[in-house]
Protein backbone atom coordinates (compact mmCIF):
# COMPACT_ATOMS: atom_id res chain seq x y z
CA UNK A 1 0.00 0.00 0.00
CA UNK A 2 1.52 3.57 -1.06
CA UNK A 3 2.04 5.97 1.67
CA UNK A 4 1.14 9.37 1.59
CA UNK A 5 -1.62 9.44 -1.33
CA UNK A 6 -2.57 13.12 -2.55
CA UNK A 7 -6.12 13.29 -3.01
CA UNK A 8 -8.15 15.83 -4.40
CA UNK A 9 -11.71 16.93 -5.39
CA UNK A 10 -13.21 17.60 -8.27
CA UNK A 11 -16.42 19.56 -9.35
CA UNK A 12 -18.70 21.00 -12.10
CA UNK A 13 -20.30 24.27 -11.53
CA UNK A 14 -23.92 24.32 -13.18
CA UNK A 15 -26.04 27.46 -13.21
CA UNK A 16 -30.23 26.04 -13.29
CA UNK A 17 -33.32 27.44 -14.30
CA UNK A 18 -36.38 26.21 -12.51
CA UNK A 19 -34.54 22.83 -12.02
CA UNK A 20 -33.23 22.83 -15.49
CA UNK A 21 -29.80 23.52 -16.93
CA UNK A 22 -29.04 26.63 -18.44
CA UNK A 23 -25.43 26.98 -17.93
CA UNK A 24 -22.58 24.67 -17.31
CA UNK A 25 -18.71 24.89 -18.68
CA UNK A 26 -19.60 23.38 -22.13
CA UNK A 27 -22.78 25.87 -22.63
CA UNK A 28 -20.67 28.64 -21.35
CA UNK A 29 -17.74 27.53 -24.09
CA UNK A 30 -20.86 27.70 -27.14
CA UNK A 31 -21.43 31.19 -25.71
CA UNK A 32 -17.69 32.67 -25.94
CA UNK A 33 -17.06 31.13 -29.08
CA UNK A 34 -20.50 32.45 -30.69
CA UNK A 35 -19.08 36.04 -29.18
CA UNK A 36 -15.87 35.24 -30.76
CA UNK A 37 -16.78 33.98 -34.35
CA UNK A 38 -20.87 35.67 -34.76
CA UNK A 39 -21.80 32.23 -35.99
CA UNK A 40 -23.09 29.03 -34.17
CA UNK A 41 -22.26 27.15 -36.74
CA UNK A 42 -18.62 28.31 -36.51
CA UNK A 43 -18.23 27.66 -32.79
CA UNK A 44 -20.03 24.88 -33.21
CA UNK A 45 -17.39 23.45 -35.72
CA UNK A 46 -14.55 24.57 -33.48
CA UNK A 47 -16.12 22.42 -30.67
CA UNK A 48 -16.66 19.60 -32.85
CA UNK A 49 -20.52 19.47 -32.36
CA UNK A 50 -22.92 19.95 -35.04
CA UNK A 51 -24.96 22.79 -35.84
CA UNK A 52 -27.94 20.83 -34.84
CA UNK A 53 -26.57 20.34 -31.57
CA UNK A 54 -25.32 23.79 -30.91
CA UNK A 55 -28.87 25.52 -32.09
CA UNK A 56 -30.62 23.33 -29.87
CA UNK A 57 -28.28 24.24 -26.90
CA UNK A 58 -28.53 28.43 -27.91
CA UNK A 59 -32.30 27.13 -28.19
CA UNK A 60 -32.53 25.84 -24.00
CA UNK A 61 -30.19 28.22 -22.87
CA UNK A 62 -32.61 31.32 -24.61
CA UNK A 63 -35.75 29.53 -23.16
CA UNK A 64 -34.68 28.93 -19.57
CA UNK A 65 -32.85 32.50 -19.19
CA UNK A 66 -34.45 35.66 -18.53
CA UNK A 67 -34.31 37.50 -21.42
CA UNK A 68 -32.02 35.72 -24.60
CA UNK A 69 -28.55 35.41 -24.08
CA UNK A 70 -28.24 34.27 -28.16
CA UNK A 71 -29.65 36.62 -30.51
CA UNK A 72 -29.39 35.44 -34.43
CA UNK A 73 -29.02 38.06 -37.28
CA UNK A 74 -30.91 37.60 -40.05
CA UNK A 75 -29.38 37.95 -43.53
CA UNK A 76 -27.56 40.46 -45.23
CA UNK A 77 -24.91 41.34 -48.02
CA UNK A 78 -22.56 39.00 -45.96
CA UNK A 79 -24.78 36.64 -44.53
CA UNK A 80 -26.89 35.89 -41.48
CA UNK A 81 -25.18 35.20 -37.82
CA UNK A 82 -25.09 35.35 -34.25
CA UNK A 83 -24.42 37.58 -30.97
CA UNK A 84 -23.82 36.96 -27.87
CA UNK A 85 -26.30 39.63 -25.89
CA UNK A 86 -25.26 41.83 -23.01
CA UNK A 87 -27.22 39.25 -20.56
CA UNK A 88 -25.39 36.59 -22.08
CA UNK A 89 -21.56 38.42 -21.61
CA UNK A 90 -22.71 38.86 -17.96
CA UNK A 91 -23.57 35.53 -17.49
CA UNK A 92 -20.43 34.08 -19.00
CA UNK A 93 -18.79 36.46 -16.62
CA UNK A 94 -20.66 35.10 -13.51
CA UNK A 95 -19.86 31.86 -14.69
CA UNK A 96 -16.47 32.17 -14.61
CA UNK A 97 -15.99 34.46 -11.53
CA UNK A 98 -17.93 31.72 -9.09
CA UNK A 99 -16.18 28.56 -11.23
CA UNK A 100 -12.51 30.15 -9.80
CA UNK A 101 -14.30 31.18 -6.43
CA UNK A 102 -14.86 27.09 -6.20
CA UNK A 103 -12.01 26.30 -7.85
CA UNK A 104 -9.79 28.48 -4.96
CA UNK A 105 -12.05 26.88 -1.95
CA UNK A 106 -11.46 23.06 -3.40
CA UNK A 107 -8.11 23.69 -3.42
CA UNK A 108 -7.62 24.63 -0.20
CA UNK A 109 -10.15 21.97 0.97
CA UNK A 110 -7.90 19.09 -0.74
CA UNK A 111 -5.07 19.61 1.04
CA UNK A 112 -7.08 19.24 4.50
CA UNK A 113 -8.12 15.21 2.87
CA UNK A 114 -6.07 12.41 4.97
CA UNK A 115 -7.58 9.16 4.83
Amino acid sequence: MAKNKRYTLDFRVWFNSDEEKLLGKGRVELLERINKTGSILQAAEGMKMSYRQAWQMVKEINERAKSPLVEKQLGGKNGGGAIVTEEGKKAIEQFHKLENNVKAFIQKESKKIKF
